[in-house]
Formats: structure tokens, C-alpha cells, sequence
């Protein structure tokens, strides 16, 4: 829904106000008065100019188009306005037209009051983003699958004896003697869920180191292992970036880019 104006709002509220109804009148006929003056301003404007085409009248039919009885639509900056750096046509940018020669922005006559802003430029650019995501995805699969190793086929039993000192160091790895009794936690306080959410929240501003990442336990050690077994899956998802800086690791947030 629509921003509602606050003294319509206003109005509603508290009816039969002769000032707030006086002020409701005079926003309506200054808004009107506006109108009128931009609907003469381009008639004037347009009135030097006339179709490509067939050099019929032309009138603003939108923010930045103009149209013939003919049926041709145009942007009047691109095709009537030259910049005045270098004599050169205009190109449309983001948020303003500029010389295309040498890139320097250059106002257009043909807006009033308003900030350039193409929805076809934006929709085109929001498909490419995607695209570009969706490439992105299916080559970091293709790169998955190929770094997958070969099935190990087993031909015949495994012969400890073919590596010298195996078996030795077998045997005394199990004759290891423990002393007291050793209980093994089956439970465990980890929740990825928390760490995802938690090591989301530190990425806000785009990337961060591995050791710049607040625990959320006491236990240094134990967090430390939490931290990094959640950031792999996270990366394995496809929702962070890992690299390797040194003795640290880059973690960054993967987005997709809407904008160029």
C-alpha cells in the first residue's frame, strides 16, 4: 500500500477543521498549479523539436519519454540533447545522463524536478545479476564434481606388512594403557544454528577474519572447532566464502550483486 498523506490523515481524524481543510485546499491547488507548469514546460520545450520520424508534434508521456502521433516512443535526452564538454551524444547511466566521450555527467533538460531513474535499465540489469548468480552456481558444482576423487576399487585384501612399522605402530597404539576411567560425552551443547546465525550477524559489513569472530562460549578451544565446523558447512551451502590468509582464514559473506 501507498504512503498516505498525513493531513488527509489528518482531516479524517478531526472533521470540520476550517484550518486543516483551508491547508487541505491550498496543497491541492499548489499541487495542481504544479502540474500545469510542467505540462507548459515541455510543451514549450518540445515545440523546438519534432519527430525523426515523421516530424510530427511531440508531447512527454513519461518521465523520460516523449511520443508522436505516430506511434514513435524516444527518449528526448538521447536523441535532441548534446553534452556541452565535448559536442557528443549522451549515454544513460545509473542516475544521470552523461557526455559520451568523455563520461562527465551532464543534466537533462527534459527532467523536472525529478532524479533520473529507468525501470527497463534496472530490470535489465537485475536479469544479468541473476544470470551471473546462476553461472557462478553451476560452476562451483562443476568444480565440486571434479574434484571428487575416483571410487577405490579394492582388488585384494589389505597387507599391513607393506608398510614398514604399521603393524608396530598398531600394536602400540592399542596396548596404550589408560589410567582411571575415561566417560565419552554422548551429548553435545553444539548448535550450528546459533553459529550460523551468530556468524551472520558479524558479517554484516561484508567480511571478516576467522580470529575476529567473537566466541560464544567460555571454552576458547571448544568454540574455536564449533566456529570452524559451522563455517565449512556454511561455505559447502553457499552462503560464505572462505580463504586462506596466512595463519587466518577470510571469511565472506556471498551476496548477489544487483547493481553494476
Amino acid at each position: 500500500m501507498g504512503k498516505k498523506d498525513p493531513l488527509v490523515c489528518e482531516l479524517t481524524i478531526c472533521p470540520g477543521n476550517p484550518l486543516l481543510e483551508a491547508i487541505f485546499h491550498v496543497q491541492a491547488r499548489v499541487r495542481r498549479f504544479k502540474d500545469e507548469v510542467k505540462d507548459f514546460y515541455f510543451r514549450v520545450l518540445l515545440s523546438q523539436y519534432s519527430c525523426p520520424k515523421c516530424s510530427g508534434a511531440l508531447a512527454m508521456t513519461d518521465q523520460i519519454q516523449c511520443s508522436c502521433s505516430c506511434g514513435n516512443i524516444f527518449d528526448p535526452t538521447l536523441a535532441f540533447q548534446r553534452s556541452p564538454c565535448c559536442d557528443s551524444g549522451l549515454v544513460r547511466k545509473t542516475f544521470h545522463y552523461a557526455c559520451s566521450r568523455c563520461h562527465q555527467m551532464v543534466p537533462s533538460r527534459f527532467l523536472f524536478d525529478e532524479r533520473l531513474f529507468d525501470k527497463t535499465y534496472f530490470r535489465e540489469m537485475m536479469q544479468e545479476s541473476r544470470e551471473r548468480a546462476k553461472t557462478r552456481r553451476e560452476e562451483i558444482r562443476r568444480l565440486l564434481a571434479i574434484s571428487r576423487s575416483d571410487p577405490l576399487l579394492l582388488m585384494a585384501s589389505p597387507c599391513l606388512e607393506s608398510i614398514p612399522g604399521l603393524s608396530e605402530a598398531l600394536n602400540d597404539f592399542i596396548d596404550t594403557k589408560v589410567t582411571g576411567y575415561t566417560a565419552f560425552e554422548t551429548k553435545s551443547d553444539f548448535r550450528m544454528g546459533d553459529y550460523r546465525n551468530h556468524i551472520l550477524s558479524t558479517l554484516e559489513m561484508g567480511c571478516r577474519q576467522f580470529s575476529a569472530i567473537s566466541p560464544l562460549i567460555e571454552d576458547c578451544r571448544t568454540d574455536k572447532v564449533w566456529r570452524f565446523v559451522t563455517l565449512v558447512f556454511m561455505e559447502q551451502d553457499q552462503e560464505i566464502q572462505l580463504t586462506q590468509y596466512g595463519n587466518d582464514i577470510l571469511v565472506e559473506r556471498i551476496r548477489d550483486e544487483a547493481y553494476v
